[in-house]
């Protein structure tokens, strides 16, 4: 299995300002998520960035650096510009690793490239854990997906889906989507041409760009900690806990 990571980080984060810098026990976030994509099965780490800040922070760590533009509307944007920049064949497949999750297990990042090879019709690939309370269920900061019984998107949302009208919470399959993607560099090419359709927009989420665009989604179902996002500077505190525990141990 080949493939390549490409992380992208945005130093103009709304919620936490330089977040990609932001110090965890004497490294900056961004080189945790490299540490983590390295110990994946990639043959490739990219980092994809705006700010030079970034690119210089990195010069230690085992990864290349891609200095991309600041206007990109999605991480899946930054990422074909990255494919375009540094000619990568259409057949690779890419795997968009966040750059604020500096936990994620490497075995997640194997799954989700594996599992765009699953459906030869589905141009994307991510995935999923099972949502068990109602508090996540309804946390529009908690984007839900669906899938058909062949594993592939039906939607992605903010809002509680599917809506339990004649159930209660218990009996739902309720899934959490994890914001990792693999493609093809071809695709990811076509991405960048696509306009920008009006669900997307409406619940801020990239990849409705590529279901209104007719195209499949496939959905790997994980049952083990996929990691934790660092969005605000709570996330950030715990993350810097759980990596000193891990450390002492």
């Amino acid at each position: 299995m080949s493939f390549i990571v490409v992380i992208p980080a945005r130093i103009g984060s709304t919620r936490l300002p330089g977040k990609p810098l932001a110090d965890i026990a004497g490294m900056p976030l961004i080189g945790h998520v490299v540490e983590r994509a390295n110990q994946s099965e990639a043959s490739r780490i990219i980092v994809a960035t705006d700010d030079q800040q970034i690119v210089e922070a990195l010069s230690a760590y085992d990864c290349e650096v891609c200095l991309t533009s600041p206007d990109h509307l999605s991480g899946s944007d930054r990422l074909a510009e990255v494919v375009k920049t540094l000619a990568i064949l259409d057949e690779e497949i890419i795997v968009n690793v966040q750059g604020d999750e500096p936990l994620i297990p490497p075995r997640l990042i194997n799954e989700v490239a594996d599992t765009l090879r699953i459906d030869e019709g589905a141009v994307m690939a991510t995935a999923a854990q099972k949502i068990s309370n109602l508090d996540d269920f309804t946390n529009p900061n908690m984007v839900k997906v669906i899938m058909d019984q062949q594993g592939r998107a039906m939607y992605f949302s903010r809002a509680a889906i599917p809506y339990p009208r004649n159930t209660d919470m218990a009996e739902v399959d309720a899934w959490h989507h994890i914001g990792i993607y693999a493609y093809t560099a071809k695709f990811l090419k076509r991405y960048a041409e696509l306009v920008p359709s009006k669900l997307e927009v409406t619940e801020s989420l990239e990849q409705l760009r590529v279901m209104d665009n007719g195209e499949i989604i496939m959905v790997r179902t994980i049952d083990y900690e996929a990691g934790i996002g660092v969005d605000t500077q709570e996330d950030l505190e715990r993350v810097r806990l759980l990596i000193q525990n891990d450390g002492a141990k």
